[in-house]
């Protein structure tokens, strides 16, 4: 059964740091392309990072370019999002998700996390 527990979130003042992981289980996590997903209240899930089996290939979503950073580690089986000088805007639940490649639809990918809240005050 593959599962994908998320970690790290938490409130944060405009301007601060957070880093999300996201553990994966139940199937070998290197043959798997990650991405992290938002959702705000009263909107969609919106692709923000995705990382290649290898991590030899990101893709970001242009509002996060250049303050976040998605990582993995294969041995670890764990991917990371590293988000610094958060805004308000960026306050959501956040989720990460497996898929056979490095795609940016929600409906690319198989399993999911439970979520995560990250909440920036201004």
């Amino acid at each position: 059964q593959v599962q994908l527990v998320e970690s790290g979130g938490g409130l944060v003042q405009a301007g601060g740091s957070l880093r999300l992981s996201c553990a994966a289980s139940g199937r070998t996590f290197s043959n798997y392309a990650m991405g992290w997903f938002r959702q705000a209240p009263g909107k969609e899930r919106a692709f923000v990072a995705g990382i290649s089996r290898s991590g030899g290939s990101t893709n970001y979503a242009d509002s996060v370019k250049g303050r976040f950073t998605i990582s993995r580690d294969n041995a670890k089986n764990t991917v990371y999002l590293q988000m610094n000088s958060l805004k308000p805007e960026d306050t959501a639940v956040y989720y990460c998700a497996s898929n056979r490649a490095l795609q940016t639809k929600p409906s690319s990918y198989d399993y999911w996390g439970q979520g995560t809240q990250v909440t920036v005050s201004s």
